[in-house]
């Protein structure tokens, strides 16, 4: 009678055991899947709001409300680079033309989070206006083409040659589980600005 009390204890505790390693295995894939969820959403709703800006704000490049103020639209892109852009726009539709630049800064100037591949996206209106981007951007990589459709080489020193763009952007969260961050991706394959086609 003892020994069958002493097996069933300890199979008891063996189970018990077994169960509790389950509900901790389950609590943690719980906290995983909610944490990486909660990332993967508000990355791809930062995604979602920086697109419309840059789609918004590229597809006016060389647009004037006063088209008197912006006869050439070959003039709009004033410059270009791997990582930025600045051109001449209305962006008001006022008839004002308003100079918009786009870059990025280096890795080093975002210490406020964790994740070491992020940086800040700069944009700037008419010299004095900068809105900071501190949205978990690891990749803001521009490809300028021809009205051949021919690819530019970098460095374009002559940015009148730009026809249309491509951009590709890469935003990660800015806390990691377990050293994996989430992540989602957009690509812009030509995105032309009609009065850059008014040639």
């Amino acid at each position: 009678m003892g020994n069958s009390t002493i097996i069933d204890v300890l199979g008891s505790i063996i189970l018990g055991g077994y169960i509790l390693l389950m509900i901790f295995r389950l609590d943690g894939t719980v906290a995983e899947t909610t944490f990486m969820n909660g990332s993967e959403l508000t990355v791809q709703q930062n995604l979602t709001t920086l697109v419309e800006i840059l789609e918004t704000d590229f597809r006016k490049i060389g647009y004037c409300a006063d088209p008197d103020k912006l006869k050439d639209p070959t003039k709009a892109i004033l410059s270009v680079n791997e990582h930025g852009i600045k051109y001449l726009t209305d962006l008001n539709r006022n008839g004002n033309i308003d100079t918009v630049e786009y870059y990025v800064g280096p890795a080093s100037s975002l210490t406020a989070t964790p994740n070491p591949r992020d940086f800040l996206l700069y944009r700037v209106i008419n010299h004095n206006q900068t809105l900071r981007f501190d949205i978990g951007l690891t990749k803001f990589d521009f490809l300028f083409f021809n009205s051949a459709d021919d690819s530019i080489d970098f460095p374009i020193t002559t940015p009148s040659e730009v026809y249309n763009l491509r951009l590709s952007v890469l935003l990660e969260s800015s806390h990691a589980y377990d050293t994996m961050y989430t992540y989602a991706y957009w690509r812009q394959v030509r995105l032309a600005a009609r009065n850059l086609r008014n040639r």
